[in-house]
């Protein structure tokens, strides 16, 4: 139905001749006697079309006009009058009026500029859709991150303007939060969009193979060291270095890497000449970078280096409004390659995900999401295919001791769940409080590192 503000006290338009028109076009009127009114209606609730009956002694129709054009979609205005001299209709039409018509004039004659009123209205109001769209995607254009929370908005602004510097960036935040996707954006963003994107898990490599691996090496620099290869430095030219869990690298190579970014040149292992590069850095930590900085485990002159910009990657659950379109997101991802299509979630089922305290992340949810669309045998997404361990969890304060929840179960098996929650929260409590590191976090809790990875396993606990 469309909704037409009618501004004056004409009744013509109630008369019978004009009825079939209303009915055919689905028309509502709304009445204001005064352009004060209408200017409350038009920011409250805007019509789709306004019909001015000569000038208000209130708000005249060009003030009317204004406002309208103020309106987050466009109204088409219709004036009628009496009598409309060349000038008036001319000086309207310039002003943007839509149309500026004479009375009396025939019903068809009306209906024929609603309908042109209406499509002229749709017209525009698709344009402006594109226009906003294209605003968004200028400001925006990122890739592979969902997001709805106003933290997140604006980081992906943050986005934007960081892909329009060459600074070097500093990405911190929780296992599985995304920090690489945030770095492959800034780098699709940025002039060095034609060039390489190298990402490097400093984790990934001993000491001994992580020099090997940023400057590369000659042939017969070492045992196996058969044909010359560069590193990651010259891969990367004129492109981005991603150094992933950069405070995991080692104290000495630290330095060598601080050198070779201060002098924006390497040489390989085994080799003489050194060799320019021109890379932008960004680096990456599940630390609290300065806390890593106080108990050296990233030197602080390399940290001031890399951080020129900070960028702090916030944890799911500090970004809870943003997960029902993160399932929607991983539904419709992983749906292609399922037997069965999920249409979707039940509000059970998502207010489980909304209170649990995901430890794992993003990352934790889109495997949740993955492992229910491969074992689902039904279309909609329900509490019983959620883990005990999700489905069960509640915050609880210091006081709650027992969660009376359990009596429902016999014995065993309220000690069996009881004994899988207590896992699953003092394993995850203790990897994040140890910052990911999982030697550290199995010397705190005095088993072998083989168990604590054999638990976090079992419990499906990410890092």
């Amino acid at each position: 139905m469309r909704n037409i503000l009618l501004i004056g006290d004409s009744k013509f338009i109630f008369q019978e001749e004009y009825a079939q028109i209303n009915n055919e076009l689905d028309l509502q009127y709304i009445i204001a006697n005064n352009g004060k009114d209408a200017a409350e209606i038009i920011n409250v609730s805007p019509p789709d079309i306004i019909l001015i009956e000569g000038v208000n002694t209130v708000i005249d129709s060009y003030d009317i006009l204004k406002i309208s054009q103020k309106s987050d979609s466009y109204i088409p205005v219709i004036l009628f009058a009496d009598k409309v001299s060349v000038e008036e209709a001319v000086n309207a039409i310039k002003a943007g009026v839509f149309n500026y018509i004479q009375k009396p004039f025939d019903p068809e004659k009306l209906k024929e500029n609603f309908e042109t009123a209406i499509l002229f209205k749709n017209e525009r109001e698709a344009e402006l859709k594109t226009v906003l769209h294209k605003k968004v995607d200028d400001e925006h254009k990122i890739k592979g991150i969902v997001y709805e929370s106003s933290i997140m908005r604006q980081l992906a602004k943050n986005i934007v303007k960081l892909a329009k510097s060459n600074a070097n960036v500093f990405i911190f935040g929780e296992s599985g939060t995304g920090k690489e996707l945030v770095a492959r954006n800034i780098h699709n963003l940025s002039s060095r969009n034609k060039y390489p994107f190298i990402p490097l898990d400093c984790v990934s490599f001993p000491a001994t193979l992580l020099e090997a691996e940023l400057f590369g090496y000659e042939r017969g620099a070492f045992t196996g060291a058969v044909k010359s290869k560069p590193g990651v430095f010259e891969l990367a030219e004129k492109g981005t270095l991603f150094l992933d869990e950069i405070t995991e690298m080692d104290f000495h190579m630290q330095a060598k890497l601080l050198r070779a970014l201060q002098e924006r040149r390497v040489r390989r292992l085994g080799g003489k000449e050194f060799i320019k590069v021109d890379v932008r850095i960004i680096s990456a930590t599940n630390r609290d970078p300065e806390q890593a900085v106080k108990v050296q485990k990233l030197r602080e002159d390399l940290y001031y280096r890399l951080n020129v910009v900070p960028v702090y990657l916030p944890p799911l659950k500090e970004r809870k409004e943003d997960i029902p379109l993160l399932v929607h997101h991983f539904i419709s991802k992983y749906n292609p390659s399922s037997a069965i299509q999920i249409k979707g979630i039940d509000n059970d089922a998502l207010k489980c995900m909304m209170d649990y305290h995901w430890p794992g992340n993003i990352r934790e949810l889109e495997n949740l999401i993955h492992r229910i669309i491969s074992l689902s045998d039904h279309d909609t997404i329900e509490i019983e295919d959620l883990p005990d361990h999700l489905k069960e969890y509640q915050y609880e304060t210091e006081q709650e001791i027992f969660d009376t929840s359990l009596l429902k179960y016999s014995y065993h098996e309220a000690k069996k769940k009881w004994l899988e929650r207590f896992n699953v929260e003092y394993f995850t409590q203790l990897l994040e409080k140890n910052s990911g590191n999982i030697s550290k976090a199995a010397k705190k809790s005095g088993v072998s590192r083989k168990t604590f990875y054999r638990m976090l396993k079992e419990y499906n606990i990410q890092r």
